[in-house]
């Protein structure tokens, strides 16, 4: 457990502008996820990106605790040199026990803008998938991403027959609430767990959907089970469809759509509203949940199109997000009980080794013990009663080990590695030479 660790930034701490400075472009991410692993030198390394944060969840090589790596990874996701101080103030920092927490709660919403929501669980199996397609998740990861998303699952049964909040609910309302009524049509830009959701909550409020995307056969798929239609993006860009509003979730680091689209765009909408005399009236309405914004909020104010972007989201969802959080009170429990039989668990392996050397140094020292006594004063005694000695004394001997090493497995749990460290390093139970006999004892332990 020592050995994991979480860097990043989210909505919590830092704005929307932050988290997209230093995100990292999907097309980006397999051929940066090496180097960048190298380059905070960790054993493994998975990168999440979503629309409102950036965390780096890393583990460091065998027996080395995860330090805080903050300035580096500000150094590495910003390509610049960092200002003293900065990295502390911009980015947070988990270790340890610490660090497993914090997955645990992502992976089922409750560290969301929206808490509760279940999207998260798909984009951390997503970037599972990357970094096991880069070749720098590993054992440690793994196993970490396995509770994480168990964890989500678990969260799921728990919540049976609630309805999980999305932020993709909220910008479904905002788009029927600009339409007014009518049934104008709507276009969602990019295929994703966000317009997935959004487009199907339009859908069953009888709005046509128009799904856009740069490849066709996702956006085909999506549309077919919409019963919309489906363009690829560029064709979009050259000839917008008359809209009354777009959803935008497309990743690729930057604008989507640039000023030229988003006047074509706006003029082809208010054609649209002329003909029809539509009861909803004005420009079209951009929901970019973007990370960097899929629309600059400038071009579109220029073009007349009303953007709602995630710092507005996001500052929406937080009058309830208290009530949320007190309606997810049992799998904040279930997740307090999942840890701390984690760290039971993790610290009885981690010390496994040094336990059955403990053993085994028990059972020597009782065994070279009696070897002395049978080239002593036991030495009359016949083989028959030297190999019933010899049972008994080790028997003994694990029975007598057996009270250290419970105690040890227990304390390993609460205690630190430094703390279990110490009674080994204090017992010194490598074998030395007795005074007497050359024969192995442990030392400062002589019998008379």
């Amino acid at each position: 457990m020592h050995q994991i660790g979480v860097v990043g930034l989210s909505y919590r701490h830092a704005g929307i502008d932050e988290v997209a400075r230093l995100s990292i472009p999907k097309a980006d991410l397999e051929a940066r996820l090496a180097s960048l692993r190298e380059a905070l030198q960790v054993s493994e390394l998975l990168y999440l990106g979503t629309c409102n944060r950036v965390e780096l969840l890393f583990a460091t090589h065998d027996g080395e605790p995860a330090g805080d790596l903050r300035e580096a990874a500000l150094a590495q996701l910003s390509a610049s040199r960092c200002a003293p101080g900065q990295a502390s103030r911009l980015l947070r920092a988990w270790a340890g026990e610490s660090a497993l927490e914090h997955v645990l709660l992502l992976a089922c919403g409750l560290d969301s803008a929206q808490a509760g929501e279940r999207e998260i669980a798909a984009q951390l199996r997503a970037a599972w998938e990357a970094a096991r397609a880069a070749g720098t998740s590993g054992p440690i990861l793994d196993r970490l991403m396995g509770e994480a998303l168990g964890m989500a699952s678990r969260m799921q049964r728990l919540q049976a027959g609630v309805p999980a909040p999305s932020l993709a609910d909220l910008a479904a309302t905002r788009v029927l609430e600009h339409l007014a009524g009518s049934a104008a049509p709507v276009a969602l830009i990019g295929v994703s767990p966000m317009t997935r959701r959004c487009g199907l909550a339009l859908h069953r409020a009888g709005i046509p959907l128009l799904i856009v995307n740069r490849t066709l056969a996702p956006a085909a798929e999506l549309a077919t089970s919409l019963s919309g239609q489906a363009v690829t993006l560029e064709q979009f860009r050259e000839q917008p469809a008359a809209i009354a509003a777009l959803v935008l979730a497309a990743g690729g680091g930057g604008s989507v759509l640039d000023s030229r689209s988003l006047q074509l765009l706006a003029e082809s909408a208010l054609r649209a509203q002329q003909a029809r005399s539509l009861a909803q009236s004005g420009g079209p309405l951009a929901i970019d949940f973007g990370v960097p914004p899929n629309v600059d909020p400038d071009e579109a104010r220029r073009a007349g199109i009303s953007r709602i972007g995630m710092s507005e989201l996001v500052e929406a969802v937080q009058e309830r997000r208290v009530s949320e959080l007190l309606r997810l009170a049992p799998v904040r429990a279930a997740i307090d009980e999942r840890l701390a039989r984690l760290r039971e668990e993790m610290a009885t392996r981690a010390i496994g080794p040094r336990l059955a050397e403990l053993r085994g140094a028990f059972e020597r020292i009782a065994a070279d013990e009696l070897e002395r006594a049978f080239a002593a004063e036991l030495r009359e005694l016949a083989q028959s009663q030297r190999d019933t000695l010899r049972h008994l004394t080790s028997r003994l001997a694990r029975r007598l080990a057996h009270l250290p090493i419970a105690g040890l497995r227990a304390a390993a749990a609460h205690a630190s590695p430094d703390v279990i460290d110490a009674f080994f390093q204090e017992a010194r139970l490598h074998r030395a030479a007795h005074p007497d006999t050359n024969e192995a004892l442990a030392p400062d332990e002589p019998l008379p």
